[in-house]
């Protein structure tokens, strides 16, 4: 049995405690200071000999108002020293649990909406129409309507790039030719304005054939070169076929402005008609300019022309309605001679010839006068005027202008063509030979010629 130890010695671990107090001893002082969650409330441990520590001053005592705080110091008579115990409600008092971190800190995590984070998804389309009074307006990103996408959206505007025709002079045309094509100017003025003529010029025929006359009271005025000009010019720009026919009973001279091909006249053509069934028929009564133009000329024979008269005309043009589109007649001076009354009566469009003089001009307003006296007067008013051989202002000493100005008070259109070296040649007449200011003065007459082509009945 042990011996106890006197009550005036002290133990030595007690001693060492007193002398060494637990750095966290509050100062004798600071004993009353409210308590610090930092704190070390821990019980001590029991000295050496079983028996815990008595109670020394100054040491922290917990707050009464703790229910569940341990008594210190514990009674001698528990066999093991009762432990602080934290509230129940705290897993581990006065201890610092940090929050769970993020599984990716720093990390944007989308919501859980988002089907691919960081990826934009586009808003559903909308099916609602646009705003405004139409009832008919697509459907913004809605289905494509069921003719949308048809054979007839291959376009050739959309399919084909840089169809563009070649610049046809000028400057324009030799920096295309050095270039090789790859510089392509952009067309002038002119140039739009001439294409624009062509596109009039190549309107179809509506009733299918389309007969002009060109005619004036007095010979030597142009008459014969206004038709296989003009003819010229439909047959160049259009695609269907061009007749010019010498209805004059004085030895007609249309014949002369071209090569003949074949030594056929319109009296071969009256009497073999029983026999012509197509064109290929016909082909071998007609000559043809270099621009297509078919030519079938009169009987040289003057004594022979007289007798075309208005019925065989009638017949001729009946049966070229069959296979030509438009037909030129090229009618002999004057306005009384047998076969006028035909061509008038079946006439689509007049072309009036007249010299850039005052009595030219005269001659030309009384052939009006005769028409509306006569019962043309429709053929009157739809009238196109040439001033044929018209020079330069300067030079003339007749007033184009005021010329100009009478018949377009009588008549649809007035056209001047200017003066030419090629045609005061009297021969052969080729478009290619033309100044340009004369081409381009041709291509206004045709398109004015081709408005009427529309028309289905006769005015």
């Amino acid at each position: 049995m042990k011996r106890k130890a006197s009550s005036g010695a002290l133990d030595p671990d007690r001693e060492r405690a007193l002398r060494f107090p637990p750095p966290n001893r509050l100062p004798d002082d600071l004993s009353a200071a409210p308590t610090s969650p930092q704190s070390d409330q821990r019980p001590r441990p029991p000295s050496g000999n079983g028996t815990p520590f008595p109670p020394q001053p100054h040491a922290f005592t917990p707050a009464a108002s703790d229910p569940e705080a341990p008594a210190w110091p514990p009674s001698a008579s528990d066999p093991e020293p009762v432990a602080w115990t934290p509230a129940a409600s705290a897993p581990e008092a006065h201890a610092w649990t940090p929050t769970p971190p993020d599984p990716e800190p720093h990390a944007w995590a989308p919501a859980p909406s988002d089907p691919e984070p960081h990826a934009w998804t586009p808003a559903e389309p909308s099916l609602r129409t646009p705003a405004g009074p139409a009832q008919d307006a697509p459907v913004w990103g809605g289905p494509p309507e069921p003719d949308e996408t048809t054979s007839e959206s291959l376009r050739p505007d959309r399919l084909l790039r840089n169809r563009r025709r070649p610049p046809t002079g000028g400057w324009r045309r030799l920096v295309y030719t050095i270039s090789g094509g790859l510089i392509h100017p952009r067309p002038s003025k002119q140039e739009r304005h001439r294409q624009e003529l062509i596109e009039r010029i190549r309107r179809p025929v509506a009733k299918g054939h389309y007969r002009v006359a060109v005619m004036s009271l007095k010979g030597g005025v142009g008459k014969t070169t206004t038709t296989i000009a003009l003819g010229s010019t439909l047959a160049a720009q259009r695609g269907d076929r061009v007749i010019a026919v010498d209805a004059n009973p004085d030895r007609g001279t249309l014949s002369d402005k071209l090569r003949l091909e074949s030594p056929s006249t319109v009296r071969h053509l009256l009497n073999d008609r029983a026999g012509i069934k197509r064109y290929a028929d016909v082909r071998s009564y007609t000559s043809q300019a270099p621009s297509r133009l078919e030519v079938l000329a009169s009987d040289r024979d003057p004594a022979i022309s007289e007798a075309f008269d208005a019925e065989d005309y009638a017949a001729v043009a009946e049966l070229l309605d069959q296979f030509y589109s438009i037909a030129i007649t090229d009618c002999g001076t004057g306005m009384l001679h047998s076969a006028m009354s035909a061509i008038l009566t079946m006439a689509d469009q007049i072309v009036l010839v007249s010299p850039v003089t005052v009595d030219g001009a005269r001659s030309a307003s009384a052939t009006l006068d005769w028409l509306q006296a006569h019962g043309h007067r429709p053929l009157a008013a739809e009238a196109v005027v040439v001033l044929s051989a018209v020079k330069k202002t300067r030079k003339s000493s007749v007033d184009v202008e005021e010329l100009k100005q009478h018949f377009a008070k009588r008549c649809r259109a007035v056209v001047g063509v200017p003066f030419d070296p090629h045609l005061e040649e009297g021969y052969e007449v080729d478009l290619d030979l033309l100044r340009p200011a004369t081409r381009d003065t041709y291509l206004e007459l045709a398109s004015v010629i081709a408005d009427g082509f529309s028309k289905r009945d006769r005015t």
